[in-house]
């Protein structure tokens, strides 16, 4: 029998110690198992890929500050960043209308295959509801991550249908468009711009209106203030 969420809630507590140094990585990986999806009881049938989608975004579109970041769901600094870094934005500049934040995708891979996976379900759950929702997804993944990372595909499939079901979204399509990496295009094309555009080499990778600046709330918070 399956677990429900809240099983999973502190399954990355130990990343929230690794600080925000970054996370490395190479290339890119392979697609996913499509036999996953039928494994974990879902029959949804096969839809288009996606290659194009507006970036993310939490707050308002004219913000005197932009805020960006480029993630990797599988990498320990993204999840700090994303538990303990994200929130006091939000609070403190995003609901004040002072900064919008924007994500984007960056699969280094830290791993081959919930690098791009998670990317795809966090990108569907977008695409099937809205930013607001793409946030409090991403959000639970991070908190899951070691689960994703540690059990085999369809295992964790069945944990991100709970995870999605729990959110009061369609676990069967969110897990659909995951295992069959429907939003890779999307996905890859995000990772080529980190890599051969802008040169980015590790995640969490941040800018502040254009100028990168370390992952940690104090840099962070000093670079909004200087450029409000």
């Amino acid at each position: 029998m399956r677990q429900t969420r809240r099983a999973y809630l502190a399954a990355t507590a130990g990343a929230l110690t690794l600080g925000t140094a970054g996370c490395l990585g190479g290339s890119g990986g392979s697609g996913s198992d499509d036999g996953s999806v039928a494994a974990v009881g879902c029959d949804v049938p096969e839809r288009e890929t996606v290659d194009s989608l507006p970036a993310p975004q939490m707050g308002p579109d004219d913000a005197a500050v932009v805020v960006e970041g480029w993630e990797d769901f599988a990498c320990p600094h993204c999840a700090t960043f994303s538990l303990e870094v994200l929130p006091k934005l939000e609070s403190e500049y995003v609901s004040e209308g002072i900064v919008a934040y924007r994500h984007h995708d960056f699969p280094i891979p830290v791993d081959e295959w919930w690098s791009w996976v998670g990317a795809s379900a966090a990108r569907a759950v977008q695409d099937e509801a809205d930013d607001a929702a793409f946030f409090d997804f991403s959000h639970t993944l991070y908190e899951n991550q070691s689960t994703f990372r540690g059990s085999d595909d369809e295992e964790a499939l069945s944990t991100l249908q709970d995870v999605a079901d729990d959110a009061g979204l369609d676990g069967c399509s969110i897990v659909a468009a995951a295992a069959r990496e429907r939003y890779r295009p999307l996905v890859e094309a995000e990772r080529k711009d980190a890599v051969e555009d802008r040169g980015f080499q590790g995640t969490p990778t941040v800018l502040v209106n254009g100028e990168q600046v370390a992952p940690r709330w104090e840099d962070l918070k000093t670079a909004i203030e200087n450029a409000r």
